[in-house]
Formats: C-alpha cells, sequence, structure tokens
C-alpha cells in the first residue's frame, strides 16, 4: 500500500503537535508494515540539514517548495503535492487537519482515496481573522462531506463530525527512560524539581501568556520553563518574549528535542498546559509518561485525559490558575502515583495500537 501524507511541515525536528504525531505514527507503520510505502510531502523551510531518510523504514521525504506564510503556507504546500499525487497516484492520501483537507475535491475528482485526520478545530484559534476562519471551516465542511474516512484524535470531535465514517483513534506518546543526567538544565540555570514547565508553541491558543500572568504573582522560588518557539513572529509572540525577557525567573529554552527536551521533562517539579484549544494534546501526554505532576486548564480535549479533578484549573482564570499553581508546587506525587500516570499513558496512547487501527482505517477506505 503507498500512502501519501500532506499536512505535516514535516519531521524530524520540526516544532507541532501534528509534526509530532506524524513522525511517531509513520514511524511505527513503516516498521511493522514492510510492504507499504509511506511518501512525506515536507515543507521545504523547514527541512532540517541533514537528511533523515535513513532513520526511518518505508519512508520517502519529498520536500516541497513553501513560502514561509501565515496565511497562504498550508494550503500553497497541499495543492502542489496534491498536484504529486495526481502524478504519482498513490493508493491512499492521508490529509492531516482541516486547512490542508481544503484539497479534498481535487483529490476526489482525481479519484484516489482519502483519510483525514481531524487534529484540531483552528477557527477557533484567536491567531486567525473572519476570512481565515471562515475559510477553515470550509475545511471542515469538505472532512465531513468528502472524505472516504475521517479519523478524530479525541471524543469531542467525533461527536462533532458524526458521520458513520469517522473513527477515534487519539495521539499516542512513547514511554521515556527518565534522565538522571542534568548538565542541559544546570547550563540553563536550573535546578531538579526547581521549575515548573511549560512546552507549547507561541500561538495565543496555547495560554502562555496567561501562565506567565499568573506565575508572576506567586510568591515562589521556583523558576518558570517555557520550551518552545513561534512558527511566524506575530503581535502575541513579540508580546510573550517582552514578558518572558522582563522576568530573570522565567526561562526560555526555545524548541527543543532529544536529550535536552529528556531532561526538562525529567527533572520539572510541576507541568502546565493553560491551553484555550487543543485536540488533544501530545505534551500533555508526554509529561504523563514522565510520571509528572501536572496542572491543564479545563478544555474539553483535557477533561477527556481523566486527570484528577485538582488537576483542572478554570481556563483563562488567572486568578484560578494561581490559586492551583500556589496548591500543586508543594504536592509532589507519590512513587505509586506517578507510576500510575505511566500505566495510563501505556494502556490508553500506545502507538503500535494507534498504528494498528489507523491501518484497518486505510482497509476501510480502500473497500468503500
Amino acid at each position: 500500500m503507498q500512502i501519501a501524507v500532506i499536512g505535516t511541515r514535516g519531521f524530524p525536528g520540526v516544532q507541532g503537535g501534528v509534526e509530532k504525531h506524524c513522525e511517531s505514527l509513520y514511524s511505527v507503520i513503516g516498521g511493522i508494515h514492510p510492504c507499504s510505502q509511506i511518501v512525506v510531502y515536507r515543507r521545504r523551510p523547514y527541512v532540517q540539514e541533514i537528511s533523515a531518510e535513513n532513520k526511518y523504514s518505508n519512508i520517502k521525504f519529498v520536500d516541497l517548495w513553501a513560502k514561509k506564510n501565515k496565511y497562504c503556507e498550508t494550503i500553497l504546500h497541499s495543492l502542489i503535492a496534491t498536484f504529486c499525487c495526481a502524478v504519482h497516484r498513490p493508493d491512499i492520501v492521508h490529509v492531516h487537519n482541516i486547512g490542508p483537507a481544503l484539497v479534498l475535491p481535487f483529490l476526489k475528482l482525481l479519484n484516489i482515496r482519502t483519510v483525514v485526520t481531524y487534529h484540531s478545530d483552528n477557527y477557533n484559534h484567536d491567531k486567525w481573522g473572519m476570512v481565515a476562519k471562515k475559510t477553515l471551516r470550509v475545511g471542515e465542511f469538505f472532512v465531513r462531506k468528502l472524505s472516504d474516512e475521517v479519523i478524530t484524535v479525541s471524543q469531542n470531535q467525533l461527536k462533532k463530525v458524526n458521520s458513520d465514517n469517522a473513527t477515534f483513534i487519539p495521539n499516542g506518546v512513547e514511554l521515556p527512560n527518565v534522565s538522571k543526567a542534568d548538565d542541559y538544565i544546570r547550563k540553563m540555570g536550573l535546578e531538579s524539581v526547581g521549575y515548573i514547565l511549560a512546552v507549547a508553541r507561541f500561538a495565543p491558543e496555547k495560554g502562555l501568556a496567561l501562565l506567565v500572568d499568573a506565575f508572576q504573582r506567586l510568591d515562589t522560588n521556583l523558576k518558570l520553563v517555557i520550551a518552545g518557539d513561534s512558527d511566524h513572529e506575530s503581535t502575541y509572540s513579540l508580546k510573550l518574549r517582552r514578558m518572558i525577557e522582563a522576568d530573570d525567573r522565567i526561562i526560555h529554552t526555545g524548541y527543543i528535542t532529544g536529550n535536552e527536551l529528556n531532561q526538562v521533562f525529567s527533572h520539572a517539579r510541576l507541568f502546565v498546559l493553560p491551553s484555550f484549544h487543543e485536540g488533544l494534546p501530545i505534551a500533555l501526554l508526554e509529561a504523563m509518561s514522565y510520571g509528572l505532576p501536572v496542572l491543564v486548564s479545563d478544555i474539553p480535549a483535557n477533561i477527556e485525559v481523566d486527570l484528577p479533578a485538582e488537576r483542572y484549573f478554570k481556563c483563562g482564570d488567572v486568578n484560578d490558575l494561581v490559586k492551583k499553581l500556589d496548591l500543586l508546587i508543594d504536592i509532589p506525587l507519590t512513587t505509586s502515583q506517578s507510576r500510575d500516570l505511566k500505566i495510563q499513558v501505556a494502556q490508553k496512547y500506545n502507538w503500535l495500537r494507534i498504528a494498528e487501527k489507523t491501518m484497518a482505517v486505510y482497509e476501510k477506505a480502500l473497500a468503500s
């Protein structure tokens, strides 16, 4: 089976939940289904200097021109990738999210089977203007009406799609090896369990400005570490940078992966995800896989993860966030609580199981 992938900027080493999802999913599919051929259409400005092809079984990267632009980058790249699909005729085109799904009418005309993963209702994100939000709703309409099969990463999205051809398959995470090394965090001026951690892009829907505001109201010797960066510089990201730079207790690592991210997770005291909108946040699943205590906003995607009630704060409420931070920074998890979090992740968010379910959806699309 030849699978073409549209909608991701690419991987490895590219920031974003969709990018992390695709890297994990297709790495597993390529490994357990050696007869599959996976073609990932990457956006050239994001591609790393060194080739990564040899790291992944049965994955071919095709790097296409893309203009780094908040408004037109995704649709232009998706259109060029669709043209490539018209030439090479894959068995399945897997489109990731509702923006790239704007190309579904063309794929339908080409009589190519399509699967769309609905990652997030992007039209609810504050970074988009009225025209962009309406355009994204058109993409969502195409997902419902034109895709052969739809995958949603949350039960809430499954209800929203409300279609017989929709299947819930969550995001996943691998259980990590917790790092005892601390050279990177020491280089950043940090101590083990001496900081609160947030891992997110500099986008309004991630709520980082709210977290910084709340942290600055705390009477604590702890530091706040923000691991992530902006995709495209904006008024919001510039404001957030100014807030960070004004407080020497806040450490901005930028976008990090590998050993550096492993150390930052391994030694954190508390993980916080203050998002206003999510599909199913991989960063939260990663924190749970480390057995970390977490505090998250009470949006539907986070509630679906089924954490204890005290692990949620009222979305957008800085006073409630301050109150919960002040409470939880002094309540570490017991060994058994930490172990239970890891077990929950291993049972519910296993990439091997997710890959098999995804392949079953591909087979269903081909048979329809």
